[in-house]
C-alpha cells in the first residue's frame, strides 16, 4: 500500500515539474501551452483558401496578397500595430 502511495506522489511531482517546464518554455515563446493561444483558426482559413485557389484560379490573388502582407510584417523591424490607425511621425 505504501509503495502505491509513493508512486502516486512521485507521479504528481513529475506532472507538476512538466507543467512548470512547459510554462517556462511558453514564456520564452517556444510553445503555446496554457496562457497563449496559437493561430489555429487562421491556419485553417489559409488551408481552405489554398483549396479554393485550386478550384477557382481567379481567387489566387487573395492568397498572394495575404502572403505578401505576412512577409512584409516579418521583414519590417517595427512591432505589430494594433487595429487603430496611428498618426505618422513628423519629419
Amino acid at each position: 500500500m505504501l509503495r502505491w502511495m509513493l508512486l502516486a506522489a512521485l507521479a504528481v511531482v513529475v506532472l507538476l515539474a512538466l507543467d512548470r517546464l512547459a510554462l517556462w518554455a511558453e514564456a520564452r515563446g517556444w510553445i503555446h501551452y496554457r496562457k497563449t493561444k496559437g493561430r489555429t483558426g487562421a491556419n485553417l482559413g489559409d488551408a481552405f483558401l489554398e483549396i479554393q485557389a485550386m478550384i477557382e484560379p481567379s481567387k489566387r490573388h487573395v492568397l498572394e496578397i495575404k502572403r505578401e502582407e505576412k512577409s512584409e510584417q516579418n521583414d519590417s523591424g517595427d512591432p505589430p500595430q494594433s487595429g487603430e490607425e496611428s498618426e505618422p511621425d513628423p519629419p
